[in-house]
């Protein structure tokens, strides 16, 4: 998902977003431990997802300060 993309989603949007996002990383990752991903950068991929909808959504609750 782009940066781009994200700041578009409203605010239930992008939390609803990152639940799922992290609910997939985590069972991904899972997964990889289990037997090896055909496509590991799929984990990495994920990650900075989440760290994309978490960002976006710290920097508004900081602006509605």
């Amino acid at each position: 998902m782009k940066q781009s993309e994200i700041i578009k989603l409203s605010t239930d949007e992008l939390q609803e977003r990152l639940e799922s996002s992290k609910k997939s990383y985590i069972d991904l990752k899972m997964a990889h431990a289990i037997t090896p991903l055909e496509i590991p950068m799929q984990l990495r991929a994920l990650r900075r997802d989440v760290a994309r909808l978490a960002t976006e959504l710290t920097k508004r609750e900081l602006q509605s300060l």
